[in-house]
């Protein structure tokens, strides 16, 4: 089973430019709550280093790219997001980090939930304990 799961957003556009449009359970597969964005990263900077136990997220590069190392406990997997009409899907209890962030690199995120500090699995250990007990379907 991939832990990779790409969505193509659909571009509608002419000779003007592109535009992507992002709707809750269209293109986007859950109600939207929350949004941020990560900038101005340096390139030998790594990102992420946790997982989260309910919230589900939709990555997107907007401008540049950056690679992001996808772990579910068992198998990890890598893909570079380079693309703004293609977002990444990370879903609950995946592992994820993010690196080779590009100069120009902006990472938008879309978030099924608030922030909640209680969501959070911080400590790489931890994840992979409770990734024993949690069926990915």
């Amino acid at each position: 089973m991939s832990l990779i799961t790409i969505i193509d957003f659909p571009v509608l556009g002419d000779g003007r430019g592109a535009l992507v449009a992002l709707e809750a359970h269209c293109q986007i597969p859950f109600d939207i709550k929350r949004v941020y964005y990560i900038y101005g990263t340096a390139q030998d900077v790594a990102r992420g280093f946790h997982a989260h136990k309910a919230l589900k997220q939709i990555a997107i590069c907007l401008k540049g790219s950056c690679r992001f190392v996808m772990d579910d406990g068992k198998d990890k997997q890598e893909v570079i997001l380079s693309t703004p009409d293609k977002g990444l899907l990370i879903d609950a209890m995946q592992w994820h980090e993010m690196y080779d962030f590009s100069e120009d690199c902006v990472l938008m995120v879309l978030a099924d939930d608030y922030y909640n500090e209680n969501d959070y699995i911080r400590d790489y250990n931890i994840f992979i304990e409770l990734s024993k007990t949690h069926e990915r379907f």
